[in-house]
């Protein structure tokens, strides 16, 4: 009923730039929060950005001042533009998007996009 589609992965060099995005469609009414995660290998998925429907973020330590989450509540679109990229920011990033069931809901669903890989090496 709803799809989150990433784009924008690929590999880039240390010091290099990314930006992601991420489409919800389906039945959706509303969003809440949406949200960048990641795992690299052997690790956790961890969340890198936040950003609720009024346009408050929060990052993690990790990749402020790098990275910055945007959204575009008409398109239901989030966005993730990386910068200074790191090799450790290498790992799969999927997108969240926080959905009620129907209007006037208290709880949300948390869809998940299916990930893109984001490698950076020289």
């Amino acid at each position: 009923q709803v799809q989150l589609v990433e784009s924008g992965g690929g590999l880039v060099q240390p010091g290099g730039s990314l930006r992601l995005s991420c489409a919800a469609s389906g039945s959706i009414f509303s969003i809440n929060a949406m949200g960048w995660y990641r795992q690299a290998p052997g690790k956790q998925r961890e969340l890198v950005a936040a950003i609720t429907s009024g346009g408050s973020t929060n990052y993690a330590d990790s990749v402020k001042g790098r990275f910055t989450i945007s959204r575009d509540n008409a398109k239901n679109t989030v966005s993730l533009q990386m910068n200074s990229l790191k090799p450790e920011d290498t790992a799969v990033y999927y997108c969240s998007a926080d959905i009620p069931p129907k209007i006037g809901a208290r709880t949300n669903f948390r869809y998940w996009g299916q990930g893109t890989q984001v490698t950076v090496s020289s």
